[in-house]
């Protein structure tokens, strides 16, 4: 098992960030909240955190890089000999390239060296082992061969890849075509930084229009938008009373190879301290405080505020203007109801059900439920 760890999106206005340090290491056993790496905006620098503990795998930039929202830095493994998804590259037979796109054993190689190493026919096994293997080094060691040996390969080479690596950077797909689709479907456009292709709705039928958009099918045209260079993904599946539905769409965006960048309304006000996981969803007017952490797949709705030192598990959905105090703990899961008010320091449990307008004032456990305009306890 293992879980992708994506770049998230730092500014609404920038979809890429400069990878300033890679605190990790190709293979590295990392513990929950330890930093991977920083990236840097030209107005923030923010730390990329571990959500749980595991191993660091597939790292596929260097420090120094440029980084787009919704990419995939590395991956976050149970075991240490997980292999990650091998990159889809066609070898000529010329070339001495280990079947499966697997370096041999020892080998310690970066992603985007691997790839540049077999679309210049490099031999893996004459690389060193002592060292991670960048795409400097790869550089170097074709220098050294023969030019025009190289300069065929990449004329056979170089439109099969061109047609391998294309993907428009700025298509994105919309899943879900209910009132949070349309919510979000504005959102996208006020960003004016991504090119929104058409929405997927399993419920809807194809050639519907949803705010000017096309229905273009429900979840089994994955393989076929992303046979056209499409790589980016939101969930607008917002989950109220059924968070297994959104958890599930999530799965299925990942499974089929897509990414979902954190998004951020442009009036929404975030601190440059504060974390947030890829699929994070901050809608208008919404404020995220100093030092906090925003799990995985959370929405923070129209005007909610999360103060200070908070931390919010995955999957978590704030609902338009909920307020909480600073160093608020909310569960994996959980719903915290429109206008509800959560006090200084509290906790509330996974997959807890808080009704709008509550104020609460001590913890909440695990699946405990709420009842609307209520004071807890």
């Amino acid at each position: 098992m293992s879980e992708p760890i994506t770049i998230p999106l730092l500014n609404p206005n920038e979809p890429e960030a400069n990878l300033a340090a890679l605190h990790v290491r190709e293979g590295q056993q990392v513990s929950q909240g330890e930093p991977i790496a920083t990236l840097e905006t030209t107005k923030s620098a923010v730390d990329l955190l571990a959500e749980e503990g595991g191993y660091i795998i597939g790292l596929r930039f260097e420090q120094g890089q440029t980084v787009r929202a919704g990419e995939i830095l590395c991956y976050l493994a149970e075991q240490p000999d997980w292999s990650p998804p091998a990159p889809e590259i066609r070898a000529q037979d010329d070339q001495k390239i280990p079947t499966g796109g697997k370096p041999p054993p020892g080998l310690r190689i970066t992603q985007p060296a691997l790839a540049l190493a077999q679309q210049l026919g490099i031999d893996l096994t004459s690389l060193p082992t002592a060292q991670l293997v960048t795409e400097a080094a790869i550089r170097s060691a074709a220098e050294s061969q023969n030019k025009s040996q190289i300069a065929s390969r990449l004329a056979m080479t170089s439109g099969f890849f061109d047609q391998v690596e294309a993907f428009d950077p700025q298509a994105i797909v919309v899943y879900g075509g209910g009132g949070h689709g349309k919510t979000v479907i504005e959102f996208l456009r006020s960003l004016q930084t991504y090119r929104i292709v058409g929405v997927l709705d399993d419920g809807l039928n194809a050639g519907e229009r949803i705010l000017g958009l096309p229905v273009l099918g429900g979840g089994q045209m994955l393989p076929e938008l992303y046979s056209q260079g499409i790589r980016l993904a939101v969930n607008a599946v917002g989950g109220i009373g059924h968070i297994s539905t959104r958890i599930k769409i999530f799965d299925r965006l990942i499974k089929a190879g897509f990414a979902c960048p954190a998004l951020a309304h442009p009036s929404a006000f975030i601190e440059p301290s504060t974390t947030i996981s890829a699929g994070v969803q901050v809608f208008a007017h919404g404020y995220l405080g100093s030092e906090s952490r925003i799990g995985f797949g959370c929405i923070i709705n129209t005007g909610a505020i999360v103060s200070h030192d908070c931390l919010l598990g995955e999957y978590v959905n704030v609902s338009p203007g909920a307020i909480l105090a600073g160093e608020v703990q909310i569960g994996n899961e959980a719903l915290i109801g429109m206008g509800t008010t959560i006090n200084l320091r509290v906790r509330v449990g996974a997959r807890a059900r808080i009704g709008n307008g509550a104020t609460i004032k001590e913890d909440v456990p695990e699946n405990g439920i709420v009842r609307a305009g209520s004071i807890w306890p």
